[in-house]
């Protein structure tokens, strides 16, 4: 088995707090230099979230925000302009504070399942609703994906592009757990060859750019990724339940990445009795190594293929957390992608 990234490493899964894109590289490039990735700052506010920033890709299908949320478009107008702008800055930071950077690189883009679950048609029904809406909305994502690793592969040309594909309203749509626009129904759960094929077209449009697939929600359909043609999962370590082990140990099996979100991805909430003021931070390094080796020591590989398989995270996206509780979070992954290395030799 061949991985992009070397044995013992950490990342991050997308999000950060605050607005400034210069600092949040500055401290990924850090904290887990052996995987650094592009940051996403939310609090920025429309078109930075997950959604606009994704929708801001999509090749003639622009958007606009509506109380109820994003919504197509006929032509582009102000929150597509600021999806656009807010990408562009994060790209020339990234070009001048990653320059040189010759190993593996993580860029981010929501995925068509989720954007099509989000999205609303110019009616107001969800994108998920019309099979031809999502037909376009997918073919109109995999032609902005391929354009945007172009561009990213243009900025850092030593690097190794790694596109993580965000899902995590995947198993909602695949279970028939999407409510419509109005909230009192559901849509029609998606037939799993279909969601497939989806998501393969976009893993597909990224050429030769490793592709990840991201799903923080319970019940991630392993089996689907794999063959969608993901090379690696990531998930939240916390929320998997006994019954998704086999799958994960059959996507093992199959020399897939796992990207195990083992640090929690808030503040952890000091004890009553804590001074005011008192730091916050992760788990201890045991705590937070021992459900990765357990995992791994059940399903019976192993255990000096662990620290080459798994690349150990957040357990999502560190938007909602504080910025000093960012970097503790950052250097315990690093520290525990280490420890369980170090422990393998």
């Amino acid at each position: 088995m061949s991985f992009p990234w070397g044995s013992g490493t950490a990342t991050g899964v997308g999000s950060y707090p605050g607005q400034d894109p210069a600092e949040a590289l500055r401290t990924v490039l850090g904290e887990v230099p052996e995987l650094p990735h592009l940051p996403e700052l939310p609090a920025r506010g429309v078109g930075a979230d997950m959604i606009g920033r994704t929708a801001g890709l999509l090749v003639e299908l622009p958007v606009h925000v509506e109380p109820s949320g994003w919504r197509f478009s006929d032509r582009p107008g102000r929150d597509t302009q600021r999806s656009w702008d807010f990408l562009a800055r994060d790209l020339d930071v990234m070009e001048e504070l990653a320059e040189g950077h010759d190993g593996p690189f993580k860029i981010q883009v929501c995925g068509p399942w989720t954007l099509a679950g989000t999205i609303e048609l110019r009616h107001g029904d969800r994108a998920l609703k019309d099979p031809g809406a999502v037909r376009d909305l997918t073919a109109s994502l995999a032609e902005g994906v391929s354009r945007h690793v172009a561009d990213v592969r243009r900025r850092l040309p030593h690097a190794q592009i790694l596109l993580q594909i965000d899902e995590p309203g995947l198993p909602a749509a695949l279970a028939g757990r999407v409510p419509t626009a109005s909230g009192f129904s559901v849509l029609a759960a998606v037939e799993a060859p279909v969601a497939e094929q989806g998501l393969r077209e976009v893993i597909e449009a990224a050429g030769d750019a490793y592709p990840i697939v991201h799903c923080c929600a319970s019940r991630v359909p392993y089996g689907l990724l794999r063959g969608a043609g993901a090379k690696a999962i990531s998930f939240d370590l916390a929320v998997v339940p006994r019954r998704d082990e086999d799958a994960i140990g059959e996507v093992i099996d199959a020399g897939i990445g796992l990207l195990a979100g083992a640090v929690p991805a808030t503040d952890p909430v000091p004890p009553k009795t804590s001074a005011r003021g008192a730091r916050k931070a992760p788990p201890s390094l045991e705590a937070t190594a021992a459900p990765v080796r357990e995992l791994w020591r059940r399903l019976g590989f192993p255990a000096e293929a662990l620290a080459a398989q798994v690349v150990i995270t957040p357990a999502c996206g560190l938007a909602g957390a504080s910025p000093r509780y960012v970097r503790s979070a950052l250097k315990r992954s690093r520290e525990t992608a280490r420890m369980l290395y170090e422990a393998a030799e």
